[in-house]
């Protein structure tokens, strides 16, 4: 074969090759661009899946909480209604001794409110605390009536809420506002003599010899609104570090004593409404919201 006849197979062998390279390099290519547009195609699903994802997680985690706050409202409510079982046999026992329709109103506004709560615990809590703290006053009005008549009936008529006078009469509405214990002096240095009675925290009650003059009504608000005090004492350090105490009452335990007062039937001049009402029965039974 001639050599120019070699060559030019040659060359079209060589020709032919780098054609399918060029043919090759351009499915390659294509392919390249195929599989970067699935790629993006398939980050776009994944990111749309992980939206989906964390959204599906925040419904899961806001329908856990709910079912925990659901759970919690539920285990107390047994609590609360054993309270209110008690107030009413209270408020049974005390029946044609004390005025107790006050305390009952204040009860239907609690249930009320319990059974309008959804989404708060503590409100059932303090609620619960509310019913037992009436129930009390309701027991301890009911058992100082009880030793009046007691008392009248042996002919001890001056230990009688209508005929005592003095320290006697201080006393007898200490005890019956439920200060039974607490030690009480008469003094006239409550605020050097500006005030007519005081409370310490170390637990007992001083009062201006004028106090004694004061009507039945008057004198009973101000036993509750001092013994108020007293147990204010005992939870002052949670009492002032409570972000609700400042929310209801300004951080004012002169305000707070009058609404604890309230609760237990010796409201004075100070209105409260129902919720500063309810949180205040709290304090009564140690309780800070």
């Amino acid at each position: 074969m001639k050599p120019w006849r070699v060559l030019a197979i040659g060359t079209v062998a060589v020709a032919i090759t780098a054609g399918a390279v060029v043919a090759r390099s351009s499915d390659l290519s294509a392919q390249r661009e195929q599989l970067a547009a699935q790629i993006v195609r398939v980050d776009k699903l994944a990111d749309a899946a992980e939206r989906r994802g964390l959204w599906l997680h925040a419904q899961v985690e806001s329908a856990e909480k709910a079912a925990t706050v659901v759970s919690e409202l539920a285990s107390l409510r047994p609590s609360f209604d054993a309270a209110v079982a008690s107030a009413s046999e209270a408020l049974t026992a005390a029946a044609g001794k004390v005025d107790a329709d006050a305390a009952r109103a204040a009860i239907r506004a609690v249930q009320a409110a319990v059974l309008a709560e959804r989404e708060t615990p503590a409100t059932v809590v303090a609620a619960t605390a509310t019913v037992s703290a009436i129930a009390s006053a309701v027991t301890g009005e009911a058992a100082a009536y009880d030793a009046a008549v007691r008392e009248v009936a042996s002919g001890g008529g001056e230990s009688s809420p209508a005929g005592a006078s003095g320290f006697d009469r201080v006393r007898q509405a200490l005890d019956r506002v439920g200060g039974g214990g607490v030690p009480l002096y008469e003094s006239g240095d409550c605020a050097g003599g500006n005030s007519p009675a005081c409370a310490s925290s170390e637990g007992y009650i001083k009062y201006r010899a004028d106090l004694t003059d004061w009507d039945e009504n008057r004198l009973l608000w101000a036993m509750a609104h001092e013994l108020a005090h007293i147990h204010q004492f005992r939870v002052w350090g949670d009492l002032n570090a409570s972000d609700a105490y400042v929310q209801y009452f300004g951080a004012d335990p002169e305000f707070l004593a009058n609404c604890m007062a309230a609760v237990r039937g010796y409201p004075g001049s100070v209105g409260c409404d129902p919720g500063q009402q309810e949180w205040a029965a709290g304090i009564w039974v140690g309780v800070v919201g």
